[in-house]
């Protein structure tokens, strides 16, 4: 029986991705790199794991071949925008010739399944006002230039592709390197006597629009269903939240005093003052909208911190 498959299987939004398409298909298979995190060791046994390096080309072919998916949910890719300044090579090798080697090992084996490419908002220039899927591309890192170019090579292949651009997502599980995320982590730290209770922070007069991550990864399925090939959709809320004020929210669940403290370090030159999208194309197509208040994200998002702790 053909299975859905899923790369990037252990990251934040592709481990979402596999609990949701299992709410009501019956095995999932899913892919992680082999030099990245650990496969779950006792994993679901509706999962399918796999190591599977999606720049290895011959690998990926073979992998594909065994397997003839029924739809591909490629979530693999480099995810740290900060980070990719650092390396930008990694990024533009994993997350544009990653593709290429998924996408050319589709057409190589003819395989006649949807194709969902996950890349970014990142995409976009700078804008204060709502951006829809006609508004400039002008990426401003080496992460969004490699999001651009991963989305270009994949527009390229033939067949049933659909491109995705997901603005920021959150809940639990996220990394700490990200900026909600690394708030609820440093709350739970001070509530568990791990540090003072002091949040350092950037910028927090910066807007974002935020999505549970388990809204995102329902978008992407929707897409799969009923998305228009080579037609990229923005996946987003449709409101951008002040830092300040997601920060305040969950200094209010906090169990106990917090002080905050500005760290220069955490000022990022480049940062966009406000990054807000228009989802009307995927609710138009898909039927798609957000379910879960921002509140209810952060709240387990800060209850994930606390058990890790």
């Amino acid at each position: 029986m053909p299975v859905p498959l899923v790369t990037g299987a252990t990251g934040f939004a592709g481990g979402h991705l596999v609990e949701h398409l299992l709410e009501d298909t019956p095995r999932v298979a899913a892919w992680g790199h082999a030099g990245g995190r650990d496969l779950p060791a006792a994993a679901d046994p509706r999962v399918a794991w796999s190591a599977v390096d999606v720049t290895d080309r011959e690998a990926v072919v073979r992998a594909l071949d065994a397997l003839r998916p029924s739809a591909i949910y490629h979530c693999a890719g480099v995810a740290d925008v900060h980070g990719s300044w650092a390396a930008s090579a990694r990024a533009l090798r994993v997350n544009v010739m990653g593709t290429d080697a998924l996408v050319g090992a589709v057409e190589r084996l003819a395989l006649n399944v949807p194709v969902l490419v996950t890349g970014s908002a990142l995409v976009y220039g700078t804008s204060v006002n709502a951006l829809t899927e006609d508004s400039p591309l002008a990426p401003s890192s080496p992460y969004g230039v490699s999001k651009l170019a991963q989305e270009m090579r994949a527009d390229l292949a033939p067949g049933h592709i659909i491109l995705a651009r997901p603005f920021n997502h959150a809940g639990p599980r996220q990394a700490a390197a990200y900026v909600t995320s690394s708030f609820a982590r440093q709350i739970a730290e001070a509530e568990a006597g791990g540090r003072e209770p002091v949040l350092s922070v950037g910028n927090l007069e910066a807007r974002r629009d935020i999505t549970d991550v388990r809204d995102t990864v329902r978008a992407y399925r929707l897409l799969v269903e009923r998305g228009r090939p080579h037609q990229p959709y923005n996946v987003c809320r449709g409101e951008a939240y002040r830092v300040g004020d997601l920060l305040d929210s969950l200094i209010r669940q906090a169990r106990v005093r917090i002080e905050v403290k500005t760290d220069p370090a955490l000022l990022r030159p480049n940062d966009n003052p406000v990054v807000l999208g228009d989802a009307s194309r995927l609710q138009r197509d898909t039927g798609w909208a957000p379910r879960i208040p921002i509140d209810d994200t952060l709240r387990d998002l800060l209850a994930y911190w606390r058990r890790q702790l």
